[in-house]
């Protein structure tokens, strides 16, 4: 059985458009603005950060510290290479720095945690420096900031 079916069709001269939406005037007349939300935010200062927190003072100067550090064979600093995993600075003033090398083979694996934990260490404010050498994972050129990149050419 073959259902056929026609679909009817209708031609019109225009359509009337939807009818919009209206408030009701009583509904304004009780509607009173409420106090701006943003304007208590906005006036709120921000807590200020403890000194080991990232952006806190004694963090940010370890930072800088891992910074002056240099690779003796790629001319970009051990943070920027991306080889610092990770910096923790806590209340009295203990820095853990945990960081791996470009390969295990690396010239310097014995000499560069040392060189951290001293130049660590040496920022005033921290009490005891410890290094972490860490394989897992491994490194990577991705791990590179886009500084570091730009430097070694590779953007």
């Amino acid at each position: 059985m073959n259902d056929v079916r026609k679909i009817a069709i209708e031609e019109v001269a225009s359509v009337a458009p939807p009818p919009k939406a209206r408030v009701e005037e009583t509904a304004t007349e009780t509607f009173e603005r409420k106090r701006d939300y943003l304007a208590g935010f906005l006036a709120q200062k921000p807590e200020p950060l403890a000194g080991g927190e990232p952006g806190g003072a004694l963090y940010e100067a370890v930072i800088d510290a891992l910074k002056e550090i240099y690779d003796p064979e790629i001319p970009v600093n051990i943070y920027d290479l991306g080889l610092i995993y990770d910096v923790t600075v806590t209340d009295d003033a203990h820095a853990m720095v945990t960081m791996t090398l470009t390969t295990p083979h690396c010239p310097v694996a014995e000499s560069m945690p040392a060189e951290v934990e001293l130049r660590v260490g040496s920022v005033p404010g921290i009490a005891i420096a410890d290094v972490n050498l860490v394989w897992d994972p491994p490194w990577d050129p991705q791990k590179m900031s886009d500084e570091a990149k730009l430097e070694l050419g590779m953007l």
